[in-house]
This record gives structure tokens, C-alpha cells and sequence, in this order.
């Protein structure tokens, strides 16, 4: 009987599982689907929690069996996860998803500690202040070690997002003994009892320990106190993982983000960054220039930042040549300059502006239609370059037509000896510059010398900015040509067309707006508007005034200079001479920038102009001509200024752009093929086929 089947019920079919119940009793029409996927995403949440849960206690039961339990015994409390053993931490250096998993907790107001075990990773979004308590991590290849400087990390919304990485250490092995013992010292001055206990209690040889401290400044504080610029550096969003880590990580001020939201290098690019580094320490190979070329958004700056991290951990500076006048890496929009780089670059070039060893304000985010004086700037900025560290060449991503030529120019004027050069597959076709290909091809200045012997071709415009003797500069000038590194780039973008230009501009008011944030004083809480804060008065017939970009009469430059984004710059000139003023320069000249400013007002009974700019004054001293380009104050600082009786200064809605001068297009000669490249293909909209 035992093996008879049960009876079935009278009128009945075969039994159904509850599932196959509810499968049948939904309703035969369903509105939206987006409730279903919503539970499915609970439902799958719960499982991982579940299934996470269950490998923490398989765990703990098989340490209780190690250390002399019976088997099959239960034990008697819950126990906390040990430490990870070296086994465990090779194979979560091999599989990162694999346990030990890292650990959040709480150190205080504004502070969090991490635990990373080696191979383990932490993408966050947010500004954040990271100190390497024990062991070493890797920020965006920059290595931090303990008892180094705390750094200032920036992961915000504009760019993708930070990952702290646990790598191993090149410290001697020692015991575990001695390692706690190292452990609980390098910890007494950074934390309290209650959370030195919980490091040595899931503490593992192999682990880091991190903490993480909240960051506010006034540069920060600047930026986010306009309107629509918070959602930079923190966005809420709804989670399902409301636990103890998560508060813990909003006290300062960040939030942990999926791993591909981070930033990912193609092995091209990893072994392009191997190759520069070693080239750099070789002795043998002295001091490389490397150049980096490419198409617009494949990757270059992103690629430069890492690779000025990776050669900070083995040298002591890189210099930095920035060709690039629309996206600046250290400076404000318009510039070419040449900076040495001793600090690291953990964020956007908006978090880290720079006072450059030599800038010449160009005036314009393009060089299209002045294309000798933007080489002959090149010229004089790269003069200043003493060649005793490497220098990496940042290059504009106009790679087409008149721009490919420019770059040609460039290789012949710069000499680099590695050009790296990106390719991608969303891109338009670049021919890979070779030294061949270099050579035999005609520049925008620079005639090809492929028939003259040894590879070698006349820089008679260039001879003066090398160390040739004078029997030298009317022969051929001999290079051995460059190494190229190609590099395939899977740089995920979500620039268009159509909204490429738009986002370029916020990225330019970013570095704008940082670069005035320096006019607030670094430990300050509260912030002043730009209308509360001082001025300097410049005396007209002190400076001498230049329009760059426009055509204006000099009855209206007054007017053009008023509330403007000024170049103070100084020209060997002595302008001192004219008793009134303004005074007024004819041609642009080509000369040293030492900052920015804004000109807030023009006294013009007492003719003065009132200039606000962060330039210490030993160094306003040496200022004598003001420039003023296309590059403009962002509309954001007029906007959120508040004037008498509800009025606000300079915002008017009565406004003629056909006046001469209105806009940064009238005086420029543009030609036929210029407005052509403006124009964008028209969509193509097509009919859906059931």
C-alpha cells in the first residue's frame, strides 16, 4: 500500500503547484508591465541577500569545524565572518566578485571606515577625502600608501566614476603577529577603541583599511551654490539597499555606484600606459615627449590623467603641454600652457586648476581661421619646456581635413618621440601617422622632405626655438622620427551631434566657475557673492585693452570690456606713457597670461576699471594689458546675483544681437565650407512596420 498512489478528487485534474496557481489566476490584460519588473527586481535583491547570507554562515560553520568541532555539530552562536586567508585572497584577486567582501562602517561624524581585501574594489560617486590607514590602494592609477598625505578624490556626474582598488603591498613579510601589532599602531592616532576593535576583528594581513572623510570646499561650495550645478556632485536616487553602509557613506557625503559606471581601459591602452611608464624610468631613454591624438571624445584626456598617475608613482613631476583650447585640463577655457605636474589628478579638470610655469591666452575654444597665430603661441609656450621630466603633448580632437594637416605641424614642430594615437569604431576614419606618413605628407605650414637623405627636413621658422649653432639652422634639421602607439578605444559616450556643443559649454562654465571659486579663501564656511566682494582699481592709461575675437569700433570697447571674462596679461611694451587712455593695442600680441578675471565695472568719470580676480597682487603688479575673447562669463554667475529692487546688473530681455559687436560671430570672416560644417544632418524619421 505504501506504494499506491493517492486518490485524486472527484471531477479533479493532476495537482498544480502553487506557482502554476498564480500563473493562472493573473489577469488576462496587463496595462503596464512596469509593476512586474519592479517586483522582479525586489524579488532578486532578496535572493542575492538571501544567497549572501547563506554563504557568510557556510562559512562560519566551516570555520567552527577547523578549529575542532565535531562535524555535523551546530554551533552554539552566530559567528563573525574571520579574516580572509592567503588562499581566499588569491582567489578574490582572481575572481572579484568572489567573497571576502569588503566592509562599511561608521567613524564618526562625516567619517567611514572601508576594509578592502586584496583584489576588492569601491566605485563611489561624491568628493571624498581618502586616507590608506594600512596597506595600499590604487586610485584611477595613482598608488596610496600608508602613511602617505591624505588625498581629495572627486567622482562626480560629468565624467564616470572612481573605483578604490585594494593591490598588494611591497612591504617585507612578517608574521601575523607582528602585521596586528604594525596594524593596531598605525591605527591608534586615526581612530578610537571602538573601531580599532572592529578592524583587528575582521582584520586579514592582506586587507587595506581606508578612511573616508567628507570634503567641502570653497571652490566646491561655489560651484554647487548656483542653481542646477548641485546634481555635479551628489544625485539622489532611489535604492533598495537603505542598511548601515549606506548611511554611513552619505555622512560623507558619497555613494557606491555599479562597477560599469567606473572607468574601464581597453588592454591597449593598459599596455600603452606599461610601455610610457617604463620608458620613462629608463635612464637610457632620457626624459620621452609623448603626444596624444585622436578623434573628439575617444578617450584622450581621460587616457592622459591616468597615465600622469601611473608616472607620479615612479617620478617625481611630469610636465604637461595643453594644445587642446575648447577642454583644458588645469586651466580656464581659451589657454595653451605648459604646467609641471607634482600632485596627482583624482577628478575632473574642473576640481584641479592650476597655475601653469607659462599660458598664453588664446581668446577662442577653436583655432579655425587663425590657424599661425595658434602654431606660433605653440611656438613660444613650448620654448619654455627644459626637458628634465617627461612631457605629455595634449592635442585638440579636430582630426579632419585642415585639423590633420595642424597636426602634422605639430609632430614636425614638437618632435615627439611616442605619438599615441586613438582609434574607435564610432569615429571617422584617421590614417595612422607614422613616421613615413608624417614625412611624406604636406602640413598647413610644413613642406614634406621625403627626398631628402636621412629623413631629414629645413625648420628654418622653427630654428630659433632649438639649440643650433648658426652654421646649423640653414640645414636640414635631423629627427629619428617617433614611435606610434595605436590605441583602440571602447570609450562609452552619450555626446551627439546636437548636443556635443551644449555639453562642451558646461564643461567650460565648470572650469570657469572653479577657477573664480579661488577668490573665496580656502577654509571659509560662508560664501559671499561675486557683487560682495572687492574689487581692484586699474587706472585706464595703467593697461592697454584688445578685443581677440571681434572687430570693435573704439567708441564701443567700453562697452565690450564691461562685465567681461578679461586675460591679464603682460607685454614688454611700456604703456605708461598716455596721459588719459584707454589705450588701445592694434594687433593681438603674443605674450604671458598671468591670470583671469572679471571686469565687474568701469568708473568712467574717474576712469578706472574695477577687476575681480584671485592673482595675488605681487603678481598684478607686473599686469599691464587686459585681453578680452570669446570665452565668456557663465550665465549662471549673472543670473544668480541679486540687485536692488529685484533687478539684476547686466540681464536685460530688451536685446538686439544684429548691433555690431552684439555677439562673438560679428567681425569674424567665416567662409562658405565654415557655415557648411555648423549646419547638422537633418533626422531621417522612419515608418514602424508591425
Amino acid at each position: 500500500m505504501a506504494d499506491t498512489p493517492a486518490p485524486q478528487g472527484r471531477g479533479r485534474g493532476p495537482l498544480r503547484s502553487p506557482r502554476t496557481r498564480a500563473r493562472k489566476a493573473r489577469p488576462p490584460l496587463l496595462l503596464s508591465r512596469r509593476p512586474r519588473r519592479r517586483l522582479r527586481t525586489l524579488l532578486r535583491w532578496c535572493g542575492r541577500r538571501r544567497l549572501r547570507r547563506r554563504l557568510l554562515q557556510a562559512r562560519a560553520a566551516g570555520a567552527d569545524g577547523r578549529e575542532g568541532g565535531r562535524p555535523g555539530t551546530q554551533p552554539a552562536a552566530p559567528r563573525a565572518p574571520p579574516g580572509p586567508t592567503r588562499d581566499e585572497a588569491a582567489a578574490a584577486a582572481r575572481c572579484p566578485g568572489a567573497l571576502p567582501v569588503r566592509l562599511v562602517r561608521p567613524a564618526g561624524p562625516g567619517r567611514a571606515l572601508l576594509l578592502l581585501p586584496l583584489g576588492q574594489f569601491f566605485t563611489f560617486s561624491g568628493i571624498c577625502r581618502v586616507t590608506c590607514l594600512y596597506g595600499q590602494v590604487q586610485v584611477f592609477g595613482f598608488t596610496i600608501s600608508q602613511g602617505q598625505p591624505s588625498r581629495d578624490v572627486f567622482s562626480t556626474y560629468t565624467h564616470s566614476h572612481l573605483t578604490i582598488s585594494a593591490v598588494p603591498s611591497s612591504m617585507p613579510e612578517k608574521s601575523k603577529k607582528e602585521t596586528k601589532r604594525e596594524a593596531r599602531a598605525l591605527l591608534r592616532s586615526h581612530l578610537n577603541q571602538d573601531d580599532r576593535c572592529w578592524v583587528m576583528k575582521n582584520f586579514s594581513p592582506l586587507c587595506s583599511v581606508v578612511l573616508l572623510e567628507n570634503l567641502k570646499t570653497s571652490t566646491i561650495n561655489f560651484i554647487i551654490s548656483h542653481p542646477g550645478l548641485s546634481y555635479v556632485f551628489v544625485q539622489e536616487s532611489l535604492t533598495f539597499q537603505i542598511n548601515a553602509e549606506y548611511f554611513a557613506l552619505r555622512s560623507v557625503g558619497i555613494k557606491k555606484e555599479k562597477k560599469k559606471n567606473a572607468h574601464h581601459f581597453t588592454d591597449s591602452a593598459l599596455s600603452a600606459v606599461e610601455e610610457l611608464v617604463n620608458v620613462s624610468c629608463d635612464e637610457a631613454d632620457g626624459c620621452p615627449i609623448i603626444l596624444t591624438c585622436g578623434p573628439q571624445d575617444v578617450g584622450k584626456s581621460t587616457f592622459n590623467r591616468y597615465l600622469i598617475n601611473q608616472l607620479l608613482n615612479t617620478v617625481s613631476c611630469v610636465d604637461y603641454l595643453e594644445c587642446d583650447l575648447g577642454q583644458t585640463e588645469f586651466t580656464p577655457p581659451g589657454c595653451i600652457s605648459i604646467l609641471n605636474i607634482t600632485e596627482p589628478v583624482l577628478g575632473p579638470p574642473f576640481t584641479h586648476q592650476r597655475t601653469p610655469q607659462k599660458m598664453v591666452y588664446y581668446g577662442k575654444p577653436a583655432c579655425k581661421n587663425d590657424y599661425e597665430n595658434y602654431i606660433e603661441i605653440i611656438k613660444y609656450v613650448f620654448s619654455s619646456y627644459k626637458r628634465e621630466s617627461p612631457l605629455i603633448v595634449n592635442t585638440m580632437g579636430w582630426v579632419t581635413d585642415k585639423g590633420l594637416l595642424l597636426l602634422i605641424d605639430l609632430i614636425r614642430l614638437l618632435s615627439p618621440s611616442h605619438v599615441v594615437q586613438f582609434t574607435s569604431a564610432r569615429s571617422k576614419y584617421m590614417p595612422n601617422l607614422t613616421p613615413d606618413y608624417v614625412d611624406d605628407t604636406d602640413g598647413l605650414y610644413t613642406k614634406s622632405k621625403s627626398k631628402i637623405r636621412n629623413r631629414g627636413f629645413h625648420l628654418s621658422e622653427f630654428a630659433e626655438y632649438f639649440e643650433f649653432a648658426d652654421e646649423e639652422k640653414e640645414s636640414p634639421a635631423f629627427f629619428t622620427g617617433h614611435k606610434l602607439i595605436r590605441v583602440q578605444s571602447d570609450f562609452a559616450f552619450r555626446k551627439t551631434p546636437r548636443n556635443r556643443d551644449s555639453h562642451n559649454r558646461i564643461l567650460r562654465d565648470l572650469a570657469v566657475l572653479a577657477y573664480l571659486g579661488q577668490l573665496h579663501p580656502p577654509m571659509l564656511k560662508l560664501l559671499y557673492p561675486l557683487q560682495g566682494l572687492i574689487p581692484y582699481q586699474v587706472p585706464f592709461n595703467a593697461v592697454a585693452l584688445r578685443i581677440i575675437h571681434a572687430d570693435v569700433a573704439p567708441t564701443h570697447v567700453l562697452y565690450a570690456v564691461n562685465a567681461s571674462w578679461v586675460g591679464l596679461c603682460r607685454i614688454l611694451d611700456d604703456v605708461r606713457g598716455y596721459a588719459r587712455g584707454p589705450v588701445l593695442l592694434a594687433q593681438t600680441p603674443i605674450c604671458d597670461c598671468l591670470g583671469f578675471g572679471i571686469c565687474r565695472g568701469i568708473d568712467v568719470e574717474k576712469r578706472l576699471y574695477h577687476i575681480l580676480t584671485p592673482v595675488p597682487p605681487e603678481e598684478l603688479r607686473n599686469v599691464n594689458c587686459l585681453l578680452v575673447g570669446a570665452i565668456s562669463v557663465p550665465h549662471c554667475v549673472m543670473k544668480n546675483q541679486r540687485g536692488p529692487e529685484g533687478t539684476i546688473p547686466y540681464i536685460t530681455t530688451d536685446y538686439n544681437s544684429k548691433l555690431p559687436g552684439a555677439t562673438e560671430k560679428i567681425g569674424t570672416r567665416e567662409t562658405e565650407e565654415t557655415c557648411k560644417e555648423k549646419l547638422h544632418p537633418r533626422p531621417k524619421f522612419y515608418r514602424k512596420r508591425n
